[in-house]
C-alpha cells in the first residue's frame, strides 16, 4: 500500500509562486509515474502535469511554461513548482502514483491553492 501526503497550498496573488510537495510511503516510487491533477469547483479533475520513472514530463496546455514537476527518487518526493500563478489556477491539487510495472492506482488527500486576482 503506498500513502501520499501532500504540503505546500495555500493562498497568492495572482503573479505569485508556489511549491507543492507530495511524499510517498513504500518502496516503489522511482519506478512510478507521479503527478499532479487538480480539481476545481463544478469541474472534472484534470491532469497538471505528471512524470515517469525515466524522467519524461507531461504538462496540460494551461500550465506549459509556467509549471514545473520534477522528482527526487531518494527522498520519495514529487514537487511541483507554480510560477505566473492565475486566479484559473485556483483549485484542489491532487498527488497522484500509478506503478510502472504492476496495477494500482495511488491518490494523496489533496492540497487547496487559492489564487486571487
Amino acid at each position: 500500500q503506498v500513502q501520499l501526503v501532500e504540503s505546500g497550498g495555500g493562498l497568492v496573488q495572482a503573479g505569485g509562486s508556489l511549491r507543492l510537495s507530495c511524499a510517498a510511503s513504500g518502496n516503489i516510487f522511482r519506478i512510478s509515474t507521479v503527478g499532479w491533477y487538480r480539481q476545481a469547483p463544478g469541474k472534472q479533475r484534470e491532469l497538471v502535469a505528471r512524470i515517469n520513472g525515466g524522467g519524461r514530463s507531461t504538462y496540460a496546455d494551461s500550465v506549459m511554461g509556467r509549471f514545473t514537476i520534477s522528482r527526487d527518487n531518494a527522498k520519495n518526493t514529487v514537487y511541483l513548482q507554480m510560477d505566473s500563478l492565475k486566479p484559473e489556477d485556483t483549485a484542489v491539487y491532487y498527488c497522484n502514483l500509478v506503478p510502472d510495472f504492476r496495477d494500482g492506482n495511488y491518490w494523496g488527500q489533496g492540497t487547496q491553492v487559492t489564487v486571487s486576482s
